[in-house]
Formats: C-alpha cells, sequence, structure tokens
C-alpha cells in the first residue's frame, strides 16, 4: 500500500500525560487493530546458507501486552497479526503459578497462557514453513525461578518437540526454516539458544519523557556497532523504554520516528543490524527493516 513519510491516520484522538490517545497508523508508529499490510514468507528470500546472525530482523517487545491499560499495553496486533506482517522476534513474559504459565506484563494478566503463543506460532510455521520464529521466554512478577519443566509440559501439549532448533549454535537459515527457536532466558538445561549469549543493549529504563533523547542514544549506538559488528554475533537492540512518568505508547510515539528515519537514511548501506526489538511498530516500519538484508554480489568496503 503507498504511503508518505508525513502520512497518519488518526481517529478519535485526545490527550493524556504527554501522548496521544486514539488510533494512530503512521509509517513509523501503529497502535491500530491491524497492520496496514502483510508480509508472512519474506525469509523464503534468503538464502539456506546464510547464517542467521546475518539477518536483520523485526521484533516486539512484550510480544503479547495488548492489556492492562497505559501502563501496560505495548502492543495493539494479536500474535498472529504480528508474524503475518513479518515480525520474527518474540518476546513472551511469563507468570508461573503452581506448573501454569500465563501471560503478563507485569501484574496485568493478558488474557492469555503461554499454550495459546505457541499454538499460534505452530499454526503460522504450518502454513509458511519457510520462516523461523525467535522467542525469548522470561518468568515475569513471579519469581520461582523454575519454570523449565513447565515450559517443556507446554511444548509438549501445544507444540511438538522436532519444531524446536535443540542447539546453542546459531543456525543457518536452511537450519531453522520451519523452527521455532527458544531464547532461553530461565534456569534449566538448554532447550535451544542462550538469550545472554547475544549482545543486547535494553536501557529500557526512561523515568520521564526528558530521558527519551537518552534512551534514542542507546539505540543508536547499537545499531551503530551492530553493523560493524562480527557476523558471527547476533545481536539485540531494544527501541522500547518506559518509566513512571513515560508510558510505553508516549516513548514509542517519539522514538519511533528516530529510528524510522535512521533506516531510511541507511536504505542504500549493505549492513546487517540483527534484531530491532519495538513497541507499536507499523507494517512500513517492518518492512524497512526486512529490507536490511545482506547483498552477497557486493564488496562490503564499498558501501560502509
Amino acid at each position: 500500500m503507498p504511503y508518505t513519510s508525513d502520512a497518519t491516520l488518526t481517529i478519535s484522538c485526545g490527550r493524556i500525560s504527554g501522548f496521544n490517545l486514539g488510533v494512530i497508523q503512521r509509517p513509523d508508529y501503529d497502535d491500530t487493530p491491524t497492520p496496514e499490510f502483510f508480509n508472512p514468507s519474506w525469509m523464503s528470500t534468503l538464502p539456506d546458507n546464510r547464517s542467521l546472525s546475518e539477518v536483520t530482523i523485526p521484533g516486539t517487545h512484550n510480544t503479547a501486552a495488548l492489556y492492562g491499560g497505559v501502563y501496560a499495553e505495548c502492543q495493539s496486533w494479536s500474535l498472529p497479526s504480528q508474524l503475518q506482517a513479518g515480525v520474527r522476534f518474540l518476546d513472551v513474559r511469563v507468570h508461573h503459578l503452581d506448573g501454569v504459565l500465563n501471560i503478563h506484563h507485569g501484574v496485568m494478566y493478558q488474557k492469555a497462557h503461554f499454550g495459546d503463543v505457541l499454538r499460534d506460532v505452530v499454526n503460522f510455521l504450518n502454513k509458511y514453513p519457510s520462516e523461523t520464529v525467535l522467542m525469548r521466554i522470561k518468568e515475569e512478577q513471579s519469581k520461582t525461578n523454575s519454570i523449565y519443566t513447565p515450559v517443556v509440559k507446554y511444548i509438549h501439549r501445544y507444540a511438538r518437540w522436532d519444531l524446536l532448533w535443540h542447539s546453542r549454535q546459531v543456525p543457518t537459515m536452511g537450519q531453522a526454516r520451519g523452527k521455532l527457536i527458544i531464547l532461553q532466558d530461565f534456569y534449566g538445561t538448554e532447550l535451544g539458544m542462550n538469550y545472554k549469549s547475544m549482545d543486547i543493549a535494553d536501557d529500557w529504563k526512561v523515568p520521564s519523557l526528558a530521558q527519551v533523547p537518552d534512551k534514542w542514544q542507546s539505540a543508536y549506538n547499537h545499531l551503530e556497532a551492530a553493523a560493524v559488528g562480527s557476523k558471527a554475533q547476533m545481536f539485540l537492540t531494544f527501541s522500547s523504554g518506559a518509566g513512571i512518568s513515560a508510558f510505553p505508547r508516549s516513548v514509542a510515539q517519539r522514538i519511533n520516528p528516530k529510528l524510522y528515519k535512521y533506516l531510511m537514511a541507511k536504505k542504500n548501506k549493505n549492513q546487517c543490524f540483527g534484531i530491532i526489538c519495538m513497541d507499536f511498530p507499523s507494517a512500513p516500519m517492518i518492512q524497512s527493516i526486512i529490507n536490511f538484508q545482506l547483498k552477497e554480489d557486493e564488496e562490503q568496503d564499498s558501501v560502509l
């Protein structure tokens, strides 16, 4: 769908605590219920021998945080819609109680459990076997440090064991296709890759909107490092942030335009930025990230 850099759809807008309250769809930010357009099989064009660490990947922070008001909401699209739009990194937070893993953002229950997330991923990969999905799993709010066993039980019940990438090594695209790659951020026998094995920038604390420039500087510095870093290393940059006086939505409305402008300025570069994880991304933003795939027939030095 054609769009311009200043195109904005706004419905029922108001103002509250420094951010727009309503439904906004811009090239850099989208809190409407449905993406502007979809790109469900973009990984099909990537060569099988390309390492996943050499792929630039769009992701969402607190992927399933759709409920709870301005303090808790980080996304407006359902997980199936996010996957259809091209998101391939999921940030999944589970609250553990007596073996049950409910999806939470802080204290806010997100009207889903871990099995719902797995079911959506399985359905997507069954339909689009050319793709892979990376999923960070982290315990949220509860502090049992014992989610390994229930995670395994949920996988057996709602997915299947051979769906997983069972190695700490970074796979190639050929190895990753049709697989769920768990980025394990909890104790227990390795189910996939170790989340902390990546080079991560997640300076999420933004006490007030006055600190948004500091947040952007942190993300900018990490993206610049990823572009010139080792292609054997996976990089993960969170553009999201929040604080007592800066809600996820208000931070995203200010950070996302900076990120989009940054990506547009580099669109002719043959660079890899790793995983870029966002709140309220738009379909054009996701597409701009997808477009950064290394071109094998170009000399890297000529475009850096």
